[in-house]
C-alpha cells in the first residue's frame, strides 16, 4: 500500500507484515516486502518446523514480530521473542530449532539475492 502526491509517484509505502506473512503460500518461504537504505525487508511465517543451518557472507538481522524463534547460533541456543531482534554476524552458522512459530522479518543486504 502506498500514498501518492501524483498518479504513479509513491511518496511512501506501508505494509501489514502479519497479513503479508499470513498470505504466503507456505511457511519458511520469505518474500521481499520492500528495500530501504540498501536493506531487504523480508517477511516469512514460521510453522514450528526446524530450518536447516546456514551462514552468509553478510550480517543478517532476524526480528520476531509475533511468536517465538529458538535459534541455534554456532551451537548456542538463543530464544528470540516478539519484538526482539538478533543480528547474526557474517559467516556464523545458524539454524532454527523445532517449535519456532509466528512471523519473522529478515533484514539483509539488497544485493544478497
Amino acid at each position: 500500500m502506498s500514498g501518492t502526491d501524483t498518479p504513479g509517484t509513491p511518496r511512501f509505502a506501508k505494509f501489514d507484515l502479519g497479513t503479508v506473512a499470513g498470505e504466503l503460500p507456505e511457511a519458511w518461504r520469505s518474500t521481499v516486502v520492500a528495500t530501504a537504505a540498501g536493506v531487504n525487508v523480508k517477511v516469512l511465517r514460521m510453522d514450528g518446523a526446524p530450518y536447516a543451518a546456514e551462514s552468509h557472507g553478510f550480517a543478517e538481522g532476524l526480528l520476531v514480530l509475533e511468536g517465538r524463534m529458538n535459534l541455534d547460533v554456532a551451537g548456542e541456543i538463543v530464544s528470540v521473542g516478539a519484538g526482539e531482534i538478533i543480528v547474526v554476524p557474517a559467516g556464523v552458522p545458524h539454524a532454527v530449532m523445532p517449535g519456532s512459530h509466528g512471523t519473522l522479518v529478515i533484514l539483509d543486504p539488497a544485493d544478497s539475492l
